[in-house]
């Protein structure tokens, strides 16, 4: 069954290949690869024409939210992909998303849409706040995904070839971008309901791994 409803801290770390390495190995026999498995994840990033949610996104308020479409890998344009409301409110990450066709995605998403479910009623609610939005960016990146099997709501997941456009807004257009980070370097993301496990920690510790401070769509903030 696929999640439609999160709710869970989320912390970045960046690696470079040794670190990435030594984590990998920590995790042997503790986490299992998810039902992507290895996958490329596709984003549309939606914004307002004035970039309103990058900006305050940027400013690190109490709270912030982000609209997006998803794919893993390319799709027709008559796949069904996600529409997703991300939403991070005093550290605590919400995300509600609702799968439909990439032309129903975009209607919604523009405030023009016909919500179907509660979830797409709240994801239209948000949208009409702001007008409408429009497609701002692509963001792609290969990722390995993986949980712990004795709790599946902790989650590590590694997000290698971090790239994007600013043209051809659509996930059907190919996952081609710039590169936004070094080949050697890895951005691990650890997803959690409740605290990071001791091995986790330790590993951090040995090898002196810090949380990053960005989000993947702010790194394009100066390019």
């Amino acid at each position: 069954m696929i999640q439609l409803v999160f709710k869970r801290r989320e912390a970045k770390y960046l690696l470079d290949d040794r670190q990435y390495a030594r984590v990998r190995q920590a995790m042997e026999g503790i986490m299992q690869p998810d039902e992507w498995g290895a996958s490329t994840v596709l984003n549309i990033y939606y914004d307002t024409p004035q970039f309103q949610l990058v900006r305050r996104s940027i400013e690190r308020p109490f709270y912030k939210e982000k609209m997006r479409i998803r794919s893993y890998g390319v799709p027709s344009e008559d796949d069904h992909i996600f529409v997703e409301l991300k939403k991070k409110n005093d550290g605590i990450v919400y995300k509600r998303r609702s799968e439909m066709t990439q032309a129903e995605a975009d209607a919604l998403l523009r405030g023009v849409g016909q919500p179907q479910t509660q979830i797409e009623r709240e994801l239209d609610f948000s949208v009409r706040r702001y007008g409408g939005l429009i497609p701002a960016v692509f963001i792609g990146y290969d990722r390995e995904a993986f949980y712990d099997a004795h709790d599946r709501d902790f989650r590590i997941t590694y997000d290698k070839r971090i790239r994007s456009r600013w043209d051809k807004l659509s996930l059907s257009a190919g996952d081609e971008g710039d590169l936004l980070l070094d080949d050697n370097m890895t951005l691990m993301e650890i997803k959690t309901a409740e605290a990071i496990p001791l091995w986790l920690t330790s590993i951090l510790s040995e090898e002196r791994i810090f949380k990053a401070s960005f989000s993947k769509e702010t790194l394009i903030n100066d390019v």
